[in-house]
Order: C-alpha cells, then sequence, then structure tokens
C-alpha cells in the first residue's frame, strides 16, 4: 500500500477500509497448500495473512509502528466477517481466524465498501445552509458592512476603494453610533477565529466535509481557554461533571508510583493491577468516548496528518480541535492523559500485564475510550490506537492552551470597536484586515522543492568560485576540479564542451596527442 495520507473529507475511515482491502488483495502472496492429503491452489493460511498484513499496517503512516500483532489478527476477522476473504470451503461470515495454519482465499467478489451518498437536493439544502451559516458568522450587529464580504486565507486588494468609500460614507451617517460589542458578538468571533485557523492549518479550501460551524461552541472554547490551572488543566466549576474523587485518587497513585501522597493504605502484591483496573473500568464505562462521537469524522481526519513531515501540522490541528470539546471532556483527556503517559515512560512501575509491555497496555486500553464511532465501524480500533498514541507523546502541547488564539480574537475585537484603522500620514481608511497564512504543500511537492532549491544553491557556489577574481588561477582549478566531481550533473550543465571550460582561463583546450605506436619487435626462432 503506498504510504500516503489520503486527503480531508467526509467518511475517511470506509475510505480507509477500501484502500487496506485492495492493497491486501492485491499483494497478498498466494501459493498451493496441502491440507488433508489434497491440494488447493492459490490460498494463504492464516499464519502468512498475518505476517503479511502486520508488517503492512506497521510501515503505513495511516497506522503506523504501534499496531499489534493481536490488533492485526482482529483485522483479518473482521476481513472474514465482511467476505473480504473466506476459508478454503468457501465459508465466511464469522469471526473464526486465528495465527495458525488455517486455509483461506479471496472470493470473486468485490471487498470494497460503497460510500453513503447524499441525494442531490439534500446536499443542496446543506450547502446553502452551509453559507448561510458563514455568512451568519462573519456578519455581526451593527457593524455587518464593516467586515469585508469575502473572507479568505489571502489578504486582497480588490475592491479597497469601494470598502474604503463604504465605510466612510458610514462613518458620515453613523457618527454618534458607539460600537458596542455584544456577548454574541464575541461568541461569534471566537468561533470565526478557530475556523479560519482550522481551515488554513488543514490546507482544505473549505471544511464543509469535515465540520459544520454549528458543531463549533464558542463557550466551551472560552471556557477551556480562560479557565485553567496553571498546568493548563481545565478546572471546572460545577464539580458533579468531574471525575469522581477515588478515581483521581487511583490515577494520581498510578501517575506518581511508587511516590504517592494520596493513598496512604498499605499496598500488597497485584495492588497495582487493581488499582489500574478500577480506573479502566470507570472510562470504559463512560456513555460515549472523550473526543464525542459528534467529532469523530473531524478527529479522523487529522489522522491524515500523523505523518513525520507534517508532524507540527498535525500537533497544530490537533491542539485546535481539542479546544472545541466540553470542558468536562477535555478535562478528562487532560488527566488521562498525563496518567498514561507517566505509567508508559516510569521504569519503576511493575509489570500490568503477562503479555503487553505499559505502553501498549495503555494504547490497548484507552484507545475506545479516546475515539470511537457511534455505529460499529471495522477499523476504529487501529485509528483509535494510533491517535491515542500520537496523543501521548504529544499531550503537552497539544493540549495546552494557545495564547496566539486567545492574541487573534482580541486583536479582531479591537478592529470591530474602532470599526475601522487611520493609516498613519495618509489620512486614508483601510478595511478590516484579513488573516493571511503559509500556503500547506504535499510531501511529493516538500521534496521536489527541496532537492530543486538545493540544486540552485549549489549552482550559485559554483558560480561565486568562477567569479571570484581574488582567487589564483591555480587555486581556482583546484577547486573546479573538487567540484566537479562531487557534482558532475551540475558542473555538465556550466561547462558542456571543454572548449567552454577552457574560455574560463583563456586558454586552449589542450588536446592530448596520441601515444607514439612503437612496432613490436620480430622474435626470430632460436632454430635455424
Amino acid at each position: 500500500m503506498e504510504n500516503r495520507g489520503l486527503p480531508p473529507g467526509p467518511y475517511r475511515a470506509t475510505k480507509l477500509w477500501n484502500e487496506v482491502t485492495t492493497s491486501f488483495r492485491a499483494g497478498m502472496p498466494l501459493r498451493k497448500h496441502r491440507q488433508h492429503f489434497k491440494k488447493y491452489g492459490n490460498c494463504f493460511t492464516a499464519g502468512e495473512a498475518v505476517d503479511w498484513l502486520y508488517d503492512l499496517l506497521k510501515n503505513n503512516s495511516n497506522f503506523g509502528p504501534e499496531v499489534t500483532r493481536q490488533q492485526t489478527i482482529q483485522l483479518l476477522r473482521k476481513f472474514l466477517k465482511n467476505h473480504v476473504i473466506e476459508d478454503i470451503k468457501g465459508r465466511w461470515g464469522s469471526e473464526n481466524l486465528d495465527d495458525n495454519n488455517q486455509l483461506f482465499r479471496f472470493p470473486t467478489t468485490s471487498p470494497l465498501k460503497s460510500l453513503p451518498r447524499r441525494h442531490p437536493e439534500l446536499r443542496k439544502n446543506s450547502v446553502e445552509n452551509f453559507s448561510k451559516d458563514k455568512d451568519n458568522i462573519f456578519k455581526l450587529r451593527n457593524l455587518s458592512r464593516r467586515t469585508p464580504k469575502k473572507h479568505g486565507l489571502h489578504s486582497s486588494q480588490e475592491n479597497t476603494g469601494e470598502v474604503k468609500r463604504e465605510i466612510i460614507n458610514e462613518d458620515q451617517e453613523n457618527s454618534t453610533d458607539n460600537r458596542e460589542i455584544s456577548q454574541e458578538d464575541v461568541e461569534e468571533v471566537w468561533r470565526y477565529i478557530i475556523l479560519i485557523y482550522l481551515q488554513t492549518v488543514l490546507g482544505v479550501p473549505s471544511l464543509e466535509e469535515v465540520i459544520n460551524p454549528r458543531q463549533v461552541i464558542p463557550q466551551y472554547i472560552m471556557y477551556n481557554m480562560t479557565n485553567t490551572s496553571k498546568h493548563g488543566v481545565v478546572i471546572l466549576q460545577d464539580k458533579s461533571d468531574d471525575l469522581p474523587h477515588w478515581v483521581l485518587s487511583a490515577m494520581k497513585c498510578l501517575a506518581n508510583w511508587p511516590r504517592s501522597n494520596d493513598m496512604n493504605n498499605p499496598t500488597y502484591v497485584g495492588f497495582e493491577r487493581d488499582v489500574f483496573r478500577t480506573i479502566a473500568d470507570y472510562f470504559l464505562d463512560l456513555p460515549e468516548p472523550l473526543l464525542t462521537f459528534e467529532y469523530y469524522e473531524l478527529f479522523v481526519n487529522i489522522l491524515g496528518l500523523l505523518q513525520p513531515h507534517l508532524e507540527r501540522v498535525a500537533i497544530d490541528a490537533l491542539q485546535l480541535c481539542c479546544l472545541l470539546l466540553p470542558p468536562p471532556n477535555r478535562r478528562k483527556l487532560q488527566l488521562l492523559m498525563r496518567m498514561i503517559s507517566r505509567m508508559s515512560q516510569n521504569v519503576d512501575m511493575p509489570k500490568l500485564h503477562d503479555a503487553m509491555g505499559t505502553r501498549s497496555l495503555m494504547i490497548h486500553t484507552f484507545s475506545r475510550c479516546v475515539l470511537c464511532c457511534a455505529e460499529e465501524v471495522d477499523l476504529d480500533e487501529l485509528l483509535a490506537a494510533r491517535l491515542v498514541s500520537f496523543l501521548m507523546d504529544h499531550h503537552q502541547e497539544i493540549l495546552q492552551v494557545p495564547s496566539y488564539l486567545q492574541t487573534a480574537v482580541e486583536t479582531h475585537l479591537d478592529y470591530l470597536r474602532k470599526g475601522h484603522i487611520k493609516i498613519p500620514g495618509d489620512g486614508l481608511i483601510a478595511p478590516l484586515p484579513t488573516y493571511s497564512y503559509c500556503k500547506q504543500i504535499s510531501a511529493k511537492e516538500f521534496d521536489e522543492q527541496k532537492i530543486s532549491t538545493s540544486q540552485v544553491a549549489i549552482a550559485e557556489l559554483l558560480e561565486n568560485i568562477i567569479k571570484n577574481k581574488s582567487l589564483p588561477p591555480k587555486e581556482k582549478r583546484k577547486k573546479l576540479k573538487q567540484f566537479q566531481k562531487e557534482y558532475p550533473l551540475i558542473y555538465q550543465k556550466r561547462f558542456p564542451t571543454t572548449e567552454s571550460e577552457a574560455a574560463l582561463f583563456g586558454d586552449k583546450p589542450t588536446i592530448k596527442q596520441p601515444m607514439l605506436i612503437l612496432r613490436k619487435p620480430k622474435f626470430r626462432s632460436l632454430r635455424y
């Protein structure tokens, strides 16, 4: 399977399923096998399928190296259930598959799942409602004409004269307007700013296929930004929404193991396992995952960014998305990530499982508590494990409060209160500024730019050597020979012929004379 991420969009989990099943069907080696004194062609054993698929998943950026062999077996069971594979007698529909020599084959039917398609009229209404919602976000009461009608990611100078005239006319008409900003206006600005930043980070022309603006609740963002402890953890005013005291005590016990200030009771053999099981039972019994069912599609789309060259982008995107969570969910997520991160790095932590290490156990236990779909999705466990692994490694950055967001909101509100900005020394009135950001590029474009930029820099180095008049000719020849040895293609492009190279020093090209052809002496026989 090609190691690439799918672009953001709806039904990403289904697209990933189709990508994995297609790659498995196309790449899994088939051969003859003997079973019960009978030969079967074009088939494979369950153990061979586990080996091949395990290697595929580990080396794919959509799933990552944290994938376990047991998760691979679970996925193959899903394959059998959904008729991606069948046993050698044509049976499927169950999950009766283990890591053994049982024989399986591919059916003749297509294993691909069809993507849900909305009715054209419903889609049209959805688009219209989306556009209407977006317009409402950008138009604040009594200030709508001060806000540019078109909000993009890059500044535009189009129609600036008309905007200036419009603002000047409105100033003359409403010179007594105090331009007060209501709480509703403040909330709409918060919604607008976070959507602009999220769209920029994801690098998509529209967020329509990723999130509906009305899913963004400004009150949650404002609360998560302002009501925090010195460590950045959300503080809840309503303690009934908080974790129970006994769960907090148990989490603190394992997070600070073996130095715990909250658990003074004597311990016993297996005590830490019982405490861990208590915490796991609480989170597994929650009515919905911490990232909520509502934002499942949003976070699954972020998974496409979990690649080495996009790590910074993924952190920024997750930082913004986690601000959208209800404050109780964000607090639980912060405390859970802190606990499992400390436990996985604690060399003094006793073994909590006979077969799994601490990190693998944390991911396996809590992945479904963090991310899952309201409906059963076959790749849920793998996708959730990938996300939890990334959150564990980067939770301090992802779950901290982004100060730039607060600054952007305050600046935007200040623009709205003032209505316009006077440019010093010009006397003109400028329209409200829009935000401009760098454009995100693909990995392929990044590699191409990296190569081309390097080659341009090396070519400039060659030109500097050529044009350096302070270098003695002997030293210049030496440097050029060294350059030719290191970068022959660039050197040949600059000096395609020996004449062009000789012209640099004003010499005639030296033509090597052919070596003298000596006649071989005739040896006479010693016999007469």
